[in-house]
C-alpha cells in the first residue's frame, strides 16, 4: 500500500493534468462556466428556504435559513458530486486502463479534485453571506476548517475508490450509489439542525461521518466555536472508509486488465 501511495505522489503531474482535463470537459462549452458551481447549491438552498421558512418552519437558532442551509449544502454537494464521478472514472476510460500503465488511482482522484475546485468556488459565497448577515468571523475556529475538509476528503476518497473499482466489475454500482446518496442526504443535517435529532439517537446518528462534518462546519462558521466532540467519530469512521476503500481498490485492480 505504501509503494502504491508513493507511485501516486510520483504521478502527481499526471494527476493535475487529469484534474484539469475533467474541469475543461465539464465547462468548455458551458455559458455560465464556473458559475455552475454556485448556481446548483444556491438553487437548492432557494427551494429549501421557501419550504422550511414559509411552509414548514425549522428552528435554526436565529441563523437565517439561507445561510444555515448553504453552509450545509456546500460540503454535501462536494460529496454528492464527487462520488458518482469517481465511480464512473474507470469505466469511462477502460481503454486507457487496460492498455497503458499508470497508477489507476489517478482517474478517480482526478475526478474528485475537479469537484474540489467547484467546492472552493461555492465556498466563496459563504464568505459573502457571512458578511451580508453580519456574522463575525471566529478566526481561531477557522483554523479547524482544513482539518474538517480533510476528514471529508478522506471519506470521499475511501468510498470513491471502492465504488470506482466495483463499478468496473458490476455496472449497477453507480445506480446503487445514486440511491444511497439520496437516502444519505436525509440522514445528514443538511436541511435541519442537529437539535432536531432526539438525544437518544445521537450516538448512532453521529456514526454518519457527514453529520459530524456538516455540524463542525456550522460550529466554526455560524456559531463561533470550535467543533464539537462529534468530529472525532467522523474522523475515525472516515479513516476506516479510507483504509478499507483503498484496500478494496488495490485488491480488485489486478482484474482490471481482464475487462474488455
Amino acid at each position: 500500500m505504501t509503494g502504491s501511495a508513493v507511485a501516486v505522489v510520483e504521478a502527481r503531474g499526471l494527476l493535475w493534468s487529469w484534474t484539469a482535463r475533467n474541469v475543461r470537459a465539464r465547462y468548455q462549452q458551458s455559458i455560465l462556466g464556473w458559475l455552475w458551481a454556485i448556481v446548483q447549491p444556491a438553487a437548492q438552498v432557494a427551494i429549501f428556504s421557501v419550504v422550511f421558512t414559509w411552509i414548514v418552519r425549522v428552528d435554526t437558532g436565529g441563523t437565517p435559513y439561507v445561510l444555515f442551509s448553504y453552509v450545509g449544502i456546500v460540503p454535501w454537494t462536494l460529496l454528492a458530486m464527487s462520488l458518482p464521478d469517481m465511480a464512473n472514472s474507470l469505466v469511462d476510460n477502460l481503454a486507457l486502463v487496460t492498455k497503458i500503465y499508470f497508477p489507476r488511482e489517478v482517474l478517480p482522484l482526478g475526478a474528485m479534485f475537479a469537484r474540489l475546485l467547484d467546492f472552493v468556488v461555492a465556498a466563496a459565497l459563504i464568505v459573502v453571506l457571512l458578511v451580508y448577515y453580519h456574522v463575525p468571523p471566529f478566526l481561531l475556529g477557522w483554523l479547524f476548517l482544513p482539518l474538517i475538509l480533510l476528514i471529508e476528503l478522506a471519506l470521499i476518497i475511501g468510498i470513491g475508490l471502492a465504488c470506482a473499482a466495483l463499478n468496473v466489475m458490476f455496472r449497477d454500482v453507480r445506480s446503487l450509489l445514486v440511491l444511497g446518496l439520496q437516502l444519505w442526504f436525509y440522514a445528514s443535517p443538511v436541511i435541519y439542525p442537529i437539535a432536531m435529532v432526539p438525544p437518544r439517537l445521537r450516538p448512532v446518528y453521529f456514526l454518519n461521518p457527514m453529520a459530524g462534518v456538516i455540524a463542525a462546519f456550522r460550529d466554526v462558521l455560524l456559531d463561533g466555536r470550535t467543533p464539537g466532540p462529534y468530529l472525532l467519530p467522523a474522523a475515525l469512521v472516515s479513516l476506516l472508509f479510507l483504509v478499507g476503500g483503498y484496500w478494496l481498490f488495490k485488491r480488485v485492480e489486478i482484474k482490471f486488465a481482464d475487462i474488455v
